[in-house]
């Protein structure tokens, strides 16, 4: 059984699997001169031989427990033909869509347009470096697919004030990306992804009444798809108010924790296995420091099943020595 597998399905506490969000990736000099050649973000995710590439890059120089594909949340967007880039300093800036064009792509058109990304996960899964490891796939969550497609950018602290306003619009537009999503859960997963992950970036934004609409149901409805697949699903509902409702009534098989939530009261609330926590910044610090705050994580969850990660993507500027000094911390305790 793969490390990950261990932890979710047979929640085992004997050892702590860990690995990075955002591990491969920008962080890394070997990334980095791939994507000096690459600058276009969209195309390199697309390139299955580089993003195959990527993926491996941090199992080759580290010990971690899990692959996670070289790939974008915005996959879902691209594929329905919403155009996207990436501006340095900016973050990602997609173009206006129309929902009459939209609703005319079919399966067939969309699995074609980010095929690359299904044949990377095969490359990645069958690779002997990941022979006895996890290979993760990933979806971004309805809500913040919707976020993205109708603000067109990155909403920060505030979302345009209009996005409530036409309810037919979002209701809509989450059923065809709740559909999409469903076939590019399915993809991955045929092509060799044995954990999914879901990643809500911008739950954290949303007012208690809107959760049961925008976050609750449509990923609830994802997280059941997941299973009928029996592959394991994590959730990562970032900065949301209250992760013990979310995971009462979504019921994922893990959950993912940010930073900014105390491990204490979530060791307290929530019964299922738990995944991350540690603040991304810490690995800014020194030794000393990240050992103890490291080790606060794993003593809090040391009786309960725990996968180590951070509470959000490592950092741009973190040193990889850093980086294995942490896992050296994990694997050693």
């Amino acid at each position: 059984m793969k490390p990950l597998n261990k932890v979710i399905t047979n929640k085992d506490t004997s050892f702590t699997p860990l690995w990075i969000m955002r591990q491969a990736g920008r962080y890394l000099p070997e990334f980095r001169k791939i994507r000096k050649k690459n600058p276009d973000f969209i195309n390199l995710c697309l390139n299955d031989n580089l993003s195959a590439e990527i993926t491996l890059q941090p199992l080759k120089r580290f010990d971690i427990d899990a692959a996670i594909i070289f790939s974008d949340i915005l996959m879902l967007p691209y594929g329905l033909g919403q155009k996207v880039k990436f501006e340095k300093n900016f973050g990602p800036r997609l173009d206006s869509f129309d929902l009459k064009e939209i609703t005319k792509i079919d399966e067939v058109d969309f699995v074609e347009k980010i095929y690359p990304v299904y044949k990377a996960i095969k490359k990645v899964s069958s690779d002997i470096i990941v022979k006895d490891k996890n290979t993760i796939g990933f979806i971004g969550a309805p809500w913040t697919l919707l976020v993205y497609m109708v603000n067109l950018k990155s909403p920060k602290k505030n979302l345009n004030k209009n996005f409530f306003e036409d309810d037919f619009l979002i209701n809509r537009i989450l059923l065809i990306i709740e559909k999409f999503l469903k076939v590019h859960i399915k993809n991955q997963i045929d092509n060799g992804a044995n954990v999914i992950q879901i990643f809500d970036s911008w739950a954290g934004l949303l007012e208690e009444k809107d959760l049961p609409n925008y976050i609750y149901t449509p990923t609830l409805n994802l997280v059941e798809y997941v299973k009928s697949l029996n592959v394991p699903v994590i959730c990562f509902p970032r900065e949301i108010k209250n992760y013990k409702e979310f995971c009462e009534i979504v019921k994922p098989d893990a959950i993912s924790i940010d930073y900014k939530v105390n491990p204490k009261k979530i060791l307290k609330e929530i019964k299922i296995p738990i995944q991350g926590g540690l603040d991304p910044k810490v690995l800014l610090t020194d030794y000393e420091n990240l050992k103890k705050e490291t080790f606060k994580y794993l003593e809090i969850f040391k009786d309960h099943p725990y996968i180590f990660n951070l509470g959000h993507g490592i950092l741009p500027q973190t040193n990889p020595e850093m980086v294995e000094n942490l896992i050296k911390i994990v694997k050693n305790n």
